[in-house]
């Protein structure tokens, strides 16, 4: 019989370990002064108020095995809440609201829940777009006065509250935890099942790989990255910030907590480090505190490594992980490491180291295939230094999808003794000492009557001109064949006389490589469509449509 295993039990232990010690800080307000002040939670109190809340759900039929789609923005609520949920075994289905209303529906149609608990702006949306109505019985609004809308959170606390706190639900280890959509940036979003087992490992990987300790001050700008904190024992600080456009942040708003409250570890996108880094360099900002920034969701360019390293003190590191929604992490390397020796080989065209596999993690290179691929055979791998398609297995490794079976049919292997490994849709290869480099999507490789061209080979090539902010290889349809074009967005704007020359300036580059010389159409767009999560991965299929239409408006 499995043992029972809640994720709830990591708050509880840091709540009897330091339980005066600051849990959660949530911007509420501005003094007189301009200055930003904090609604606060100690671990007692952020337990206490989760034990509650876990009664109260149950009580009102939110308990052990209940879906519930949880719209809440980020501050002391959602960790109430999240932590409430895992407590009474309800089952969080977090999805991104800025994926559209279209996919909001699928998704939340996709996961059949018997619950929902949001704002009232969500509550409203939910009854305008009917959200889950089939399946939704229980709502519960978070925040506002609004009639109509279920129960009220407060409510719901205050009955646990008279209920007592009860236990947490004896869950096991791989029963379901959460359901985390995918953003749907490269394919339909797909709910990933997360098992109480998966979170388990998951926490164990992450406090090992990045030396995560007790007290640590935490600036989480990726709201589902906060959640591990406080079973990590950290202290979490919410950033004032539309977590939705990371890349059009405020630098301000993310430097002031830093420097306010002591802050000594972030995550942060590419591209909002990029935004920040570039205010800090251009005003001389120095954040002395810092002494670890991780970075994830795209490739994350040298330069914005660079820039953003000259504001932190000596002997800080930013560490860039690689995985996905489905396995994180899978692999991660230093910036010193990147800086000092593997970004020569992404300006040459190698792709983008992204360091040796984590402890935990078995990773295969196979042979590129859209086949389903139901059961491992060793026959599959690719040969050494090959690119190939990313295999992952590990206890941190999501198994399925909620309610997809054909998605799981084309991502998952299971090996003879039923374990599950995960096609993580990326192509890379093993250098000589194991390093993992990424070199794109396989649904991004270019296939000319050349032979196949992977994107991220190519752009770095083009990246390392000192005018290109950065570039993406698409394929575009002409005369019944696929040929690669370049779509480039500047640093700063160009009048045409320099894009002209700028364009020369790529094509003499792009000779000077075997693997680009073949690239004979650059196309320069003012911003690039990017991803709703980070704001970071570059939308080729819309650049590509783009590219198509401008070429043949132009005859080419």
């Amino acid at each position: 019989m499995t043992q029972p295993a809640n994720i709830a039990s990591f708050l509880e232990r840091a709540a009897g370990e330091r339980p005066h010690a600051l849990a959660v800080a949530s911007p509420a307000g501005r003094d007189r002064a301009g200055r930003l002040w904090y609604a606060r939670l100690s671990y007692r109190e952020l337990h206490e108020r989760s034990a509650r809340i876990a009664r109260g759900l149950e009580s009102f039929g939110i308990g052990r095995g209940v879906r519930t789609v949880l719209m809440v923005r980020p501050g002391l609520d959602l960790f109430c809440l999240v932590f409430g949920m895992f407590r009474a075994g309800a089952v969080p289905v977090l999805i991104d609201p800025g994926i559209g209303r279209r996919h909001l529906k699928r998704c939340i149609e996709n996961a059949e829940p018997g619950a929902f608990i949001g704002i009232p702006a969500a509550q409203l949306a939910r009854l305008a777009f009917r959200w889950g109505r089939r399946t939704v019985r229980r709502r519960v609004t978070v925040g506002g006065r609004v009639r109509g809308l279920g129960a009220r959170l407060a409510d719901i606390e205050r009955l646990g509250g008279r209920l007592g706190p009860g236990e947490a639900a004896a869950t096991s280890a791989d029963e379901t935890a959460a359901i985390v959509f995918t953003s749907g940036s490269t394919g339909p979003p797909k709910g990933v099942v997360y098992r109480h087992a998966n979170f388990f490992a998951q926490i164990e990987a992450i406090r090992d790989l990045f030396d995560l300790r007790p007290g640590e001050i935490d600036l989480p700008t990726f709201p589902l990255f906060a959640l591990f904190d406080p079973a990590l024992g950290m202290t979490t600080v919410i950033p004032d910030m539309d977590p939705t456009r990371p890349a059009r942040v405020d630098p301000r708003r993310i430097i002031e907590p830093i420097q306010d409250l002591g802050v000594s570890m972030m995550f942060g996108s590419p591209a909002l480090l990029d935004t920040v880094g570039r205010w800090g360099v251009e005003h001389g900002v120095k954040l002395p505190t810092l002494r670890s920034v991780l970075s994830a969701g795209a490739p994350v360019s040298p330069q914005v490594i660079e820039r953003f390293a000259s504001l932190l003190p000596e002997g800080a590191r930013i560490l860039t992980p690689y995985g996905a929604s489905e396995a994180l992490p899978v692999t991660a390397i230093e910036s010193r490491e990147i800086l000092a020796e593997t970004r020569h080989g992404t300006d040459r065209g190698a792709g983008v180291c992204v360091g040796q596999p984590v402890p935990s993690i078995s990773l295969e290179v196979i042979r590129v295939s859209d086949d389903e691929l139901p059961v491992w055979d060793d026959q599959l791998r690719a040969p050494r230094g090959a690119v190939g398609e990313i295999v992952v297995k590990g206890p941190h490794v999501t198994d399925a999808y909620y309610n997809a079976p054909r998605h799981d049919r084309l991502a998952k292997i299971r090996d003879a003794d039923g374990a599950v490994r995960h096609r993580m849709g990326d192509l890379g290869y093993r250098d000589e000492s194991g390093r993992l480099w990424f070199v794109g999507r396989k649904s991004h490789r270019v296939v000319t009557p050349d032979g196949p061209l992977d994107t991220i080979p190519c752009e770095g090539v083009f990246n390392t001109h000192s005018a290109v902010r950065r570039s993406a290889l698409v394929g575009v349809e002409l005369d019944g064949s696929t040929v690669p074009v370049l779509v480039v967005e500047l640093e700063t704007v160009a009048r045409r006389s320099d894009r002209t020359a700028i364009r020369a300036e790529l094509f003499e580059i792009g000779a000077s490589h075997e693997h680009t010389k073949g690239i004979r159409r650059i196309l320069f767009h003012r911003a690039f469509p990017v991803d709703i999560r980070h704001n970071a991965k570059i939308g080729r299929e819309r650049l590509a449509h783009w590219a198509a239409r401008k070429l043949r408006r132009s005859g080419e």
